[in-house]
């Protein structure tokens, strides 16, 4: 028993070893084809990564990536691909920050309050792709993406002046009321000269611990995997496919909400275009498969994609193109897609064999009984 554990955790790691290798090997590849000398830009992204200042920012840039992939990750483990991360985050940040800021109340009233109207938001805009994949048959992946184009509409219209936004004194950009002191989060300060780490990296922590405990240790995670694994043999023990499927899109999309938290209350204090960057929702995709929804993988998995992007900033500065970072992060996810289904194989192959030894040690045990 010990064995195949053991077995099952080194194929576990080697799909993720196996993809940044990969990733490693073909970015030098196509760095050389440009003239470039790819062992001077990787030793550039290490050296400037592993500075204070920058293990800092990579951090803070993993906390609101974590909880994005942690979002994706709920409905992964039922089969179900939430797209729509991106409009539910940035709905869900922009509501809160509208609300945080007509407001003002005790701390400890002002910040739950603002993760709630966050999560509230976020859930009810998942929720509407959860009822028509239940009522209508209509494709979560289709209406997530609809959504999130729903969804950047309805903030670009409100966040206008004379609406729920209002002109900087310089007026040249838009966003909503800051909020007031009490909706300011803790950071902790690491110096002068290296930074201060977001306060919500512990709400983050505890995020993930939440979703181990629930998806691994209760009987509703219990039937959120089974109805992914099948839902035939989920509807034969008694739970309803269709309320798992849009209680699933509520958390994922609650969780999603929260995602520009940590840039609302330790950081920006208001919502403006400028303030939060777009694609934060499918980057929490590809850490949620490159973390193979486990919460401590997608944690490693978000560390990694804030090095990547402290990095590639330095690599203007050495002469190389800081796209080429981007391209290694398109090679990861594309390697460990392919790396996942190598593994899965060969992983089945070896049950396989398994199975094969033991009922032939089994025929042999039988026949020397007899004899």
């Amino acid at each position: 028993m010990k064995k195949i554990d053991k077995e099952r955790v080194l194929l576990g790691i080697a799909a993720p070893v196996l993809a940044l290798v990969a990733a490693f090997v073909i970015t030098a590849l196509v760095l050389l084809a440009t003239g470039k000398e790819p062992f001077g830009a990787f030793g550039t992204m290490f050296d400037y990564g592993f500075k204070s200042d920058s293990q800092v920012e990579i951090i803070n840039k993993a906390t609101t990536y974590y909880i994005a992939g942690i979002a994706v990750a709920v409905g992964f483990r039922m089969n179900l691909f939430n797209i729509g991360v991106e409009g539910q985050y940035r709905l869900g940040a922009f509501f809160a920050a509208a609300v945080g800021g007509a407001v003002s109340l005790p701390g400890f009233l002002q910040i739950p309050l603002i993760i709630v109207v966050a999560m509230t938001v976020g859930a009810m805009w998942a929720g509407i792709a959860g009822v028509l994949k239940t009522s209508r048959g209509v494709s979560e992946v289709i209406a997530t993406i609809m959504l999130n184009a729903i969804a950047l509409s309805i903030v670009g219209y409100l966040l206008k002046d004379g609406r729920l936004g209002h002109l900087d004194t310089a007026g040249t950009s838009v966003s909503t009321t800051p909020l007031p002191s009490s909706g300011h989060l803790f950071n902790f300060d690491m110096g002068e000269d290296i930074g201060q780490i977001y306060g919500f990296v512990v709400l983050a922590v505890i995020i993930g611990v939440g979703y181990w405990f629930v998806l691994g240790r209760t009987r509703f995670g219990f039937d959120l995997r089974s109805v992914g694994l099948s839902e035939s043999a989920a509807t034969a023990s008694g739970v309803s496919v269709k309320r798992m499927v849009v209680t699933s899109m509520l958390i994922s999309g609650g969780l999603a909400g929260l995602t520009g938290l940590p840039l609302l209350l330790n950081d920006t204090h208001a919502y403006g275009a400028d303030l939060f960057p777009a694609g934060i929702g499918f980057t929490g995709i590809s850490v949620a498969l490159l973390g193979r929804n486990n919460p401590v993988g997608v944690a490693l998995a978000a560390l990694l994609w804030g090095f990547l992007e402290r990095g590639s900033g330095r690599l203007e500065f050495e002469g190389y193109d800081k796209e080429i970072v981007g391209v290694m992060q398109g090679v990861i996810v594309l390697s460990v897609v392919i790396a996942y289904e190598v593994v899965r194989r060969y992983g089945l192959k070896r049950q396989q064999q398994k199975v094969g030894e033991e009922l032939a040690a089994q025929a042999r045990t039988k026949k020397e009984v007899t004899a």
